[in-house]
């Protein structure tokens, strides 16, 4: 399919909503007008693109009404366009052969904040211990808030051996120590007896894997 190919069903889809529509004027791809309301400007591209985006962004100069059309992406990356575009206050129309959908309007965009993820983020931001992370890096673990907290369980059962929750919730400071524990969300604790926890092979290679970061640890309480 052919940039071409998307303007006679996009030409269709505004006719039929009794719009006057012409391909090409003043570099516009389409322009749809109905009375006396601002003129609709409709970019084309086989694909969604960053040129695409940016001809949308450069043509709200000459109207608030300005869609961006072309063929439907793969689903797990729609919804991060559509998100993009409203917030640019773009329209998205998706042609499918001669059929057009709108899955967006141009209109002014008011992002709402979502308080709960705003919250977690401070909460990570404060308890993570120092700035142990490269902005940008990937495929490698994070050296959260969490895995510090399981990483000071591990001090003190390497230091100590098997022990039980209670001294290790003192020792370590952690106070989601019970929690951290059953969950072992690591795989590095093994349960001897009831309340009483030990290293498994895995959390005995992770005191080698991050010594560098158990050696910078303070228990909880303290850091």
């Amino acid at each position: 399919m052919a940039e071409a190919d998307l303007y006679p069903p996009v030409k269709r889809f505004l006719e039929a909503q009794g719009y006057g529509v012409k391909g090409e004027v003043r570099a516009c791809d389409v322009v749809a007008v109905r009375g006396d309301e601002p003129p609709v400007i409709v970019e084309l591209k086989t694909g969604f693109s960053l040129q695409l985006l940016l001809q949308g962004v450069d043509r709200q100069a000459m109207s608030d009404a300005v869609y961006l059309a072309f063929r439907a992406p793969k689903r797990r990356q729609l919804n991060d366009i559509l998100k993009l575009c409203k917030r640019l206050g773009l329209g998205v129309l998706i042609v499918t052969g001669d059929f057009v959908e709108a899955l967006a309007d141009p209109v002014p965009y008011q992002p709402r904040k979502d308080k709960r993820r705003t919250s977690l983020l401070l909460k990570e931001f404060a308890h993570r211990v120092g700035d142990t992370e490269t902005g940008g890096t990937t495929r490698r673990p994070r050296m959260t808030a969490y895995r510090q907290d399981a990483l000071r369980l591990v001090g003190v059962l390497t230091t100590r051996g098997a022990c039980a929750v209670k001294v290790l919730r003192q020792e370590s400071g952690v106070e989601r120590a019970a929690t951290l524990l059953q969950n072992d969300v690591y795989g590095w604790f093994q349960r001897e007896s009831r309340g009483v926890y030990a290293l498994s092979p895995k959390g005995v290679a992770a005191a080698t894997t991050f010594a560098e970061a158990l050696c910078q640890l303070r228990p909880a309480a303290a850091a």
